[in-house]
């Protein structure tokens, strides 16, 4: 008979195969596993499952309950094997998530956004131009702040009109076209990134003063600032518009159109 752990390889693997990442689910799984195995059980329970999802203590009721809910869908993986297996109830430490209310941008808004952007540290070179033209591009296409930060040169072709996005949400793969309006700013913003590092060291399409890959954490980090620089948020407050709103800028935009 297969082991916890034998039961969490083939799990991991299926989901995988499916397109699911798991990063962290994975850790969760292998340190309840451990757990497991410390207490000397075969079988999950739903006394088990529990004690290893509240611990340590002290941990916020919404770590609890996503810490039980990834035992309970590996739970109900195992059952089908071994019919010994207690699926945790979903009401047992529940927790309803709710969504942020996505910003409305306005046209203005967004407009006012690139240029502010453009401003940012006005003495170097290229620095303003990739925050405007990452926000812009945001804007129009609906990307994923992640996965416009993940575009490689190669993944930009600016003479077809058309990006290719290899790792986006679960793994998948897609093309995004391109307005010809887009492509002339994507344009501007490569010759200005190949003047100011003629000699690349990396292959990011997007990069930052130092000429490597841009990060997320930088571009939240200017976000926030020049949201705050116009009025949209108040400095140190989580309330205000967001990246990730610009998304539902962009349906909203061709949903109108």
């Amino acid at each position: 008979m297969k082991t916890l752990a034998n039961h969490l390889d083939d799990y991991l693997a299926l989901r995988r195969q499916l397109g699911y990442k798991l990063d962290s689910a994975a850790r969760h799984l292998r340190n309840f596993v451990r757990f497991m195995e410390q207490q000397q059980a075969a079988f999950i329970t739903t006394k088990r499952a529990l004690k290893w999802a509240t611990q340590p203590p002290g941990i916020q009721t919404v770590q609890k309950a996503n810490r039980l809910g990834i035992v309970r869908r590996f739970a109900q993986y195992v059952r089908a094997i071994d019919p010994r297996t207690a699926v945790p109830a979903p009401k047992l430490l529940s927790y309803q998530c709710r969504r942020r209310t996505p910003h409305r941008y306005q046209v203005e808004e967004v407009l006012r956004l690139i240029e502010a952007a453009r401003q940012i540290d006005p003495d170097h070179p290229i620095k303003g131009a990739t925050y405007a033209t990452l926000i812009g591009l945001l804007a129009v296409t609906g990307m994923r702040a992640g996965e416009a930060l993940g575009l490689d040169r190669e993944d930009v072709d600016l003479t077809g009109g058309v990006l290719t996005v290899r790792h986006g949400k679960g793994g998948r793969s897609r093309l995004v076209p391109l307005h010809s309006s887009s492509r002339e700013a994507l344009q501007r913003y490569v010759a200005l990134r190949d003047t100011a590092f003629p000699r690349s060291c990396c292959t990011s399409f997007f990069v930052s003063e130092r000429g490597t890959r841009l990060i997320y954490a930088s571009v939240n980090h200017w976000f926030l600032a020049i949201a705050c620089q116009l009025g949209l948020r108040k400095p140190g407050d989580r309330r205000g518009p967001r990246l990730h709103d610009l998304r539902h800028h962009f349906a909203i935009q061709t949903m109108l159109h």
